[in-house]
């Protein structure tokens, strides 16, 4: 059995729950005593900012379970996870995700992988926030959708189910700045709007956009 199906089939023993969008799962300040497995929909990990505005921090997929942190060092949770779909979920006390990562190497060297892979994108943001400009931060974040959330048409262009508040909220961007950045680009053929988001063009101009706009 491989380790994804590991996963999937100790989970698949404990009870599975739905929630409609918009549903936050865990608040700010709360202490949580199990772990969320996801098998369908998307979850968002987000703070408030002074101004009340959502700042996204990290957006779940399946398959994904959240957060570990909070089984291995028994710590209190320090942001909201809220719905961005309908989704379902297994939900797993937390002594008995430690007892599976203690039995079950594999799985803990996945996780790790797993961990990797979400601190480099982290680390990628940190860069655009600390040196780069409001079209890279944006960029950023457009470059990371595709790779993570898109559908790609048969043309080969990505189309994407985000709003400007939806890019806002993970650039930590106003909406104005992201609209206007966006027109920009627009502008240049790159991307362009849709009823239900954006449409990449052409992902490799973007990739090749984003080492000119600092």
């Amino acid at each position: 059995m491989d380790v994804l199906n590991q996963i999937d089939h100790f989970f698949s023993g404990y009870p599975k729950r739905s929630y409609p969008k918009g549903q936050i799962l865990v608040f700010a300040g709360e202490k949580p005593t199990h772990i969320f497995y996801m098998k369908r929909g998307r979850v968002r990990k987000y703070d408030v900012s002074y101004r009340g505005d959502e700042v996204i921090v990290n957006v779940f997929k399946p398959p994904a379970f959240f957060e570990v942190d909070w089984a291995l060092n028994h710590t209190f949770n320090k942001y909201f996870f809220k719905t961005e779909t309908s989704s379902d979920f297994h939900i797993a006390p937390l002594n008995d995700i430690n007892k599976l990562l203690n039995d079950n190497p594999k799985v803990t060297l996945d996780l790790i992988k797993r961990v990797y892979r979400g601190v480099e994108g982290i680390q990628g943001r940190l860069v655009h926030l600390m040196s780069g400009t409001a079209k890279s931060r944006l960029i950023y974040e457009i470059l990371i959708e595709c790779k993570r959330f898109s559908n790609i048409e048969e043309d080969g262009s990505y189309k994407l189910d985000i709003t400007e508040a939806d890019i806002a909220a993970r650039t930590g961007l106003s909406r104005e700045t992201v609209s206007r950045e966006l027109q920009s680009i627009k502008k240049e053929g790159i991307i362009k709007s849709s009823s239900r988001g954006v449409i990449v063009k052409d992902i490799k101009i973007l990739e090749n956009k984003i080492n000119h706009v600092f």
